[in-house]
């Protein structure tokens, strides 16, 4: 996304909403109502994988690194696109680690955590993280963090096993949480209510080494029941009434998207209906980002986003891939790649390369267009490239040298350079068409240019008609496309104005062979949600739905598809 704190829309959180329980449960297999997590889904979670008759956990590196390369907040995995637990009651859940070489982390979650490109929140849950003999037990309880990304546990305690191989048994009885190993009580907490949802989100993970869960278990206590089930987007259908349905009828091949997070749509059946039976197309939100794809310099992580892959193959969705060059969304180790020497400018441009490569090529076939290069121009609204590791690699002429690399990996893909601020006429736009139209004439593969279109104030960010209408043509004279792709409206001036600049906008576009797609930035004002200069966290009201309903704007644009 626009690298703006503002639209940080993201995955379930329990912090910020108690989500309704999925539907159409299927009941798990059971000896004795127990339930063998390790024959569940597994196949989606970075750094998980089957080994027999276990599974074998190693360590990812996966956090989430800020704008500024001040922060490094980790980011852990949970089992979204997989199998996860749900009860009526209290339950039991049972693990044994061994052959662990430095820690060995296990999660249980209420809900999927909020993971923004810049921030992740902790809903209630519980983590325990066994390192030697030594096991810590932390708590969250969802509540509201000063500061959200060091969020501040409810519960921590450290506590000395005496068998560390032994199992580790979670036991919750009404408010209380009890963790016990070999056969005695290690903690207590008064924190049971923490899984008030009754649905359980399972982790595995390692900070710096790996280990093998040799059982992991799960039991309903007497009265109570337990199933496992899929993600909720399993069970959404297309509406023949929804907006890509509409837009169908009036110009065949045109997309409708939106940009998605896994956990909402693993986890709530709301956002996955809406999703699903409104949208033709997908871009992963963060999934596809260069610190969600490779943690560690020749690790890669593309788990998650597979995960969301599969579910738009499976629904006949394309997808928009978002995004290979972005100074904002790199892992620490890209940004600290060597640049001081033209030796160490070539051993860089190596890495860089050979990382454009496995990416692209991993997702080859797969993708219908991608944007090569995000962002690139100074974040103050200027002209003026940003000095990012691709710049002081390969000089100003980087987006070429991308735009060839990715060629070279899948000349299908169709390639985009995104920007903010270029919606309407100006020196931005006329940079962002020369920099596209330069790249080409250095030998790169642009098609188009996004218009990311984010109207957080009205005021200063309005886009009429005749703007955009003269930016289209704009781009058409510069033998170019656009495409429509992080549209969002603010409702600060009323969600009537909210609505009528989201219905300009697409129908702008819909009017336009130049414009190919129309993407918004997101799905549900449920996870709207954004940082402020403050540090605090707060809801956006921008979206087409807004707590699994349909807004004015969504209303609006439906109406215009109708009638055109």
């Amino acid at each position: 996304m626009a690298g703006h704190s503002r639209r940080l829309v993201a995955l379930a959180s329990g912090l910020l909403l108690a989500v309704a329980g999925c539907t159409g449960q299927a009941s798990a297999s059971q000896e004795d109502g127990v339930v063998d997590l390790r024959q569940q889904d597994w196949q989606h979670v970075p750094g998980v994988a089957a080994d027999g008759d276990g599974l074998r956990v190693t360590a990812t590196a996966l956090s989430i690194v800020d704008r500024d390369n001040g922060g490094r907040q980790a980011n852990p995995p949970l089992n979204l696109a997989g199998t996860h637990l749900v009860t009526d009651g209290d339950f039991s859940l049972s693990a044994r680690f061994t052959d662990v070489t430095d820690d060995a982390a296990w999660a249980l979650y209420d809900s999927p955590p909020v993971i923004a490109d810049e921030f992740r929140i902790e809903p209630a849950g519980l983590r325990l993280t066994l390192d030697d003999d030594d096991l810590e037990v932390i708590v969250f309880d969802g509540s509201s963090q000063q500061d959200v990304t060091d969020p501040e546990p409810v519960y921590d305690e450290h506590v000395t096993l005496s068998n560390p191989q032994a199992p580790i048994t979670v036991h919750r009885t009404g408010d209380t949480i009890e963790i016990a190993s070999d056969g005695d009580t290690v903690a207590s907490t008064p924190f049971g209510e923490v899984f008030k949802s009754g649905e359980l989100w399972l982790g595995l993970s390692s900070d710096e080494g790996s280990f093998e869960v040799s059982s992991l278990t799960a039991t309903a206590d007497e009265g109570a029941s337990l199933a496992t089930t899929g993600p909720a987007v399993e069970r959404a259908q297309p509406s023949a009434q929804g907006l890509q349905s509409l837009a169908d009828r009036v110009r065949p091949g045109f997309k409708i998207g939106a940009a998605v997070a896994l956990g909402p749509l693993a986890s709530d059946a709301d956002y996955a209906q809406e999703f699903v039976g409104d949208f033709g197309a997908i871009t992963p939100e963060n999934a596809m980002k260069p610190q969600f794809l490779s943690p560690r310099q020749g690790v890669y992580t593309f788990e998650e986003a597979d995960a969301i892959l599969a579910m738009a193959e499976s629904k006949g969705m394309t997808v928009h891939g978002h995004t290979i060059a972005f100074t904002e969304a790199m892992p620490r180790w890209m940004k600290e790649l060597p640049t001081g020497s033209e030796e160490d400018r070539q051993a860089s441009a190596e890495v860089l390369l050979d990382y454009i490569t496995t990416v692209v090529t991993h997702f080859k076939g797969r993708l219908a267009s991608l944007d090569v290069v995000n962002e690139p121009f100074d974040v103050d609204q200027g002209t003026s490239l940003q000095k990012n590791i691709w710049y002081q690699t390969f000089g100003p002429g980087y987006p070429a040298i991308v735009s060839q690399a990715v060629h070279d990996a899948d000349p299908d893909v169709r390639q985009f350079i995104n920007e903010n601020g270029a919606d309407v006429p100006g020196e931005r736009q006329d940079a962002l068409l020369d920099l596209a139209r330069d790249t080409n004439a250095q030998g790169g593969h642009i098609y188009g240019v996004g218009l990311q279109s984010h109207v957080y104030d009205i005021e200063t960010d309005a886009i009429s008609t005749d703007d955009l209408t003269e930016t289209l043509s704009n781009v058409q004279d510069a033998g170019l496309h656009a495409r429509i792709s992080e549209n969002d409206v603010t409702d600060d001036e009323g969600t009537d104005i909210q609505a009528q600049q989201y219905a300009d906008v697409l129908a702008t576009c819909l009017s336009s062979p130049t414009c190919v797609s129309y993407t918004t930035w997101g799905v549900d004002d449920r996870y709207d949600w954004w940082v402020d200069d403050d540090g605090s966290v707060q809801q956006g009201h921008d979206l087409l739905f807004d707590e699994g309903h349909p807004t004015p704007a969504h209303q609006a644009m439906k109406q215009l598809l109708k009638s055109s």
